[in-house]
């Protein structure tokens, strides 16, 4: 039977989980129910946050401990036959300025290729164990994952995100701000904590705090420790696992006042639990203050769980591809609103692009993951116009470029961003910077998706949905669209031979279209006379 392995490094510690999945007797593709075996779960106490939320590097002794403990994973792995694995390193890798350091050493010394993860990827990755893992059907769930450096808070919506942002505020980070070289916590450093937690939270409150949250779920060890500490009897919500917030405030209290031996004697705690506890527990308490909760659940899942899912669900073919796509859409719709797009015109030139997209494919020989990139960038080609409708293009890019979109790793969101760079005026191009910077595959990608972006935008130039669907098909150098919508789109169908050029350069394909009406507008004709020997200047 197959066996998968997830490797999370963290910045308080390292850890390796390997699962053998097969599918259930008696069930069937192309669903089948699989069934997992934990075959080892294990953990190293490398802490990489100590150094890097300081001096912004990691410390050489800290990549010598994590490249050990990688090699003993990988020895670990190759033990158990492992098919596929999958390795990442979050927000401490992530904002050392010698990351890379670490990443080829991995390689280099104990075979592992490591993956530095957006914390919007990690809150997915959290987001599918969590719901794998509870079962968020028909609840409004606010998920807060403390980690070592960061936490993610999501919005999930019976199961899928509405909303989701990765805090600068960790377990460690906390620590090494606040309570570094201090054992006894008193009133002052208190004050300081929570004041720093309240500064991060204010950030995503906005976003947030019209929400009526069914629950509160927590990920971590710092919840499963307290879950073990101050539970809720019989549980909460249908859930058997939950923290009782008022004894978790009063527990807060104490162990503020030992130190982290008398904490770990008291309560046994890990050594890298028991100083950690009075940084992580502040950040789930003052999350509960604000939405009024008297209990968080705890999930029992976490990064590596996520990661699991997935590597399992894409071996088995049980992947939703649909759902997956959707819940990229919908970021992509979340973060046009945040810049006031127009949302009828992304959402029809994103359909229109996916009736070309599929037109072509023997043309262009692109895959699904191509078609969504499209799809995405459709939706947002305008969303430049937030900050000036003049060269809005290049806004766009820089817009899409520096914003989470969960689903979207760097190397799509930057193949989106591009796409949407070019949907007018200048074709792509090695001379800008921001095209220069892709592979040489990515490129290519670009090229087609940008191509087909520039058609289906023209077919709705005015943005006043003329032009409802387009049916295509390829004859010999042509590409022949039979349009369907308002009879009155003679704009629409002249914009779009005028931005034909890149079509025509990339695909070697002349657009045609068979369901042009004879007659011409008064305005379509001045406008094709005044731009008679150039592009038009105000596309969009």
């Amino acid at each position: 039977m197959p066996r998968f392995a997830a490797i999370d490094v963290g910045s308080n510690a390292m850890r390796l989980a390997i699962v053998e999945a097969t599918p259930a007797v008696g069930s069937r593709p192309p669903a089948p129910t699989i069934a997992r075996r934990e075959v080892l779960s294990t953990r190293a106490s490398v802490r990489l946050g100590q150094e890097v939320f300081v001096t912004g590097r990691l410390a050489a002794s800290s990549i010598g401990d994590a490249c050990a403990a990688l090699k003993e994973f990988r020895e670990a792995m190759d033990t158990a036959k492992v098919d596929s694995y999958r390795a990442t390193a979050t927000s401490a890798v992530r904002e050392a300025h010698n990351r890379s350091t670490l990443v080829e050493r991995a390689q280099r010394e104990a075979g592992i290729e490591l993956e530095i993860i957006e914390g919007v990827e990690e809150a997915r990755l959290i987001q599918l164990a969590v719901t794998r893992r509870l079962g968020l059907e028909g609840k409004r769930a606010l998920l807060v994952d403390v980690g070592g450096g960061s936490t993610e808070l999501t919005d999930l919506d019976g199961g899928h995100a509405r909303f989701s942002m990765s805090l600068p505020i960790g377990t460690v980070r906390l620590l090494e701000m606040y309570l570094r070289g201090v054992d006894v916590v008193d009133s002052g450093r208190q004050k300081l904590l929570r004041e720093g937690v309240d500064r991060a939270l204010k950030e995503a409150l906005p976003h947030l705090r019209k929400t009526a949250f069914d629950l509160i779920v927590g990920t971590g060890g710092t919840i499963e420790t307290l879950a073990d500490l101050v539970p809720v009897a019989g549980g909460f919500g249908g859930y058997p696992r939950a923290v009782d917030v008022a004894p978790a405030r009063a527990l807060l209290d104490e162990l503020f006042s030992m130190t982290p031996d008398e904490r770990r004697a008291a309560y046994s705690l890990r050594p890298d639990r028991a100083d950690t506890i009075v940084t992580a527990a502040p950040i789930f308490l003052r999350v509960a203050e604000r939405f009024k909760a008297t209990a968080i659940v705890a999930a029992g899942a976490g990064l590596k769980d996520g990661i699991l899912e997935e590597l399992i669900d894409k071996h088995f073919d049980t992947w939703d591809r649909e759902g997956a796509a959707r819940d990229v859409l919908d970021a992509c719709v979340r973060l046009g609103r945040r810049y006031g797009f127009d949302e009828r015109h992304g959402a029809l030139v994103a359909k229109l692009a996916a009736q070309l997209f599929d037109a072509t494919a023997q043309v262009h020989g692109l895959g699904d993951r191509d078609r969504l990139l499209l799809r995405a960038a459709a939706q947002l080609h305008d969303i430049g116009d937030y900050v000036r409708y003049d060269g809005h293009h290049k806004h766009s890019y820089y817009l899409i470029s520096h914003s989470d979109i969960m689903g979207l790793p760097p190397a799509d969101r930057a193949i989106v961003a591009n796409v949407a760079r070019y949907h007018r005026k200048s074709p792509p191009d090695t001379a800008h910077a921001n095209f220069r910077e892709l592979d040489k595959t990515s490129r290519a990608k670009v090229r087609s998706l940008a191509a087909i972006l520039r058609i289906a935008d023209a077919l709705d130039r005015e943005h006043l949905s003329k032009v409802e669907d387009v049916s295509a098909h390829v004859d010999g150098g042509k590409l022949v669209l039979t349009i369907s919508g308002d009879e009155d789109r003679e704009l629409e169908e002249w914009t779009v031979r005028a931005k034909s050029d890149l079509l025509r350069d990339v695909l070697a394909l002349d657009v045609s279209i068979a369901s042009s009406t004879a007659r011409t507008s008064v305005r379509a004709e001045a406008l094709a006379a005044a731009r008679k020997s150039s592009p038009p200047s105000g596309e969009r």
